[in-house]
């Protein structure tokens, strides 16, 4: 998996998971805008070259472009972006922020690791309420039908998956595509942890995978997450690469409309 190609048809693979409201070609870049607080679906995929001109020129474009719907820009930074572009926007003063570990597997491994669920677990084609106030009531975001419609706008093949114990303790979705199945939104609420939910949860969504024919598996997690890294550890994934975003100041945007400008 090492390399710039992997990594790049990985986090494409990821974007298109979360269908934004807004995307606008700039070479081979993706500016991306939506509503509602999961701003990382709403940033720049700066894989490859923004077209004529330099990168200076690229990163001005994308500002003007999230000038437009009230917001900071932002910037997703990986391996798959050109080297002097992290430096550039550093020097722009763009602050680094939300270190993320990108992991895979193979879909045996997955199986073989983690057995059979210890709680009852649900598969949905589409999200449901009780899948969606579960999430987030984990996240502690309350409700946002701006993030209910990014996933009702999906159309690959999806999975969400409920661990049942009285009600809906965790959760998880997964999404399929060109052989890969992409694992999102896995959360558990803090009485159902340490009981095996979203190891049940997780192994449901490996199942399912198998079921589609996809080989492999992916998943996005912070550093920080010890019970995350934990499970997908013994799940067998592996990190793939480390990446990292770059949001502009406030002073850089003044005027927008910023639900996360007080986390920054």
């Amino acid at each position: 998996m090492d390399g710039e190609r992997p990594v790049r048809e990985l986090q494409e693979r990821a974007a298109r998971a979360l269908p934004v409201e807004h995307v606008r070609p700039l070479g081979e870049w993706s500016l991306r805008h939506t509503r509602g607080p999961s701003w990382w679906a709403g940033t720049v995929l700066p894989h490859g070259d923004p077209g004529p001109g330099d990168l200076t020129r690229g990163i001005v474009e994308a500002e003007a472009f999230y000038a437009g719907h009230r917001t900071r820009s932002r910037f997703q930074i990986s391996p798959a972006c050109p080297g002097d572009l992290d430096p550039l926007l550093a020097e722009r003063g763009y602050l680094r922020v939300n270190a993320v570990s990108l992991q895979a597997a193979p879909t045996t491994r997955v199986l073989e690791r983690l057995g059979d669920a210890p709680l009852r677990i649900r598969l949905d084609e589409r999200p449901t309420a009780e899948w969606f106030r579960t999430w987030q009531a984990v996240n502690g975001r309350g409700g946002s039908r701006a993030e209910w419609d990014m996933l009702t706008r999906l159309d690959l093949p999806c999975a969400y998956a409920c661990a049942v114990a009285g009600g809906v303790v965790a959760v998880g979705r997964a999404v399929a595509d060109t052989g890969w199945t992409g694992v999102f939104g896995m959360a558990a609420l803090p009485g159902a942890r340490g009981r095996g939910a979203a190891r049940g949860v997780l192994a449901a969504l490996a199942r399912w995978a198998a079921e589609r024919g996809t080989a492999r598996m992916y998943l996005q997690v912070e550093p920080g997450n010890a019970p995350a890294l934990r499970l997908y550890g013994r799940a067998g994934f592996e990190e793939v690469c480390a990446y990292h975003y770059r949001v502009a100041r406030r002073e850089k945007a003044s005027g927008v409309s910023d639900p996360v400008a007080e986390k920054l």
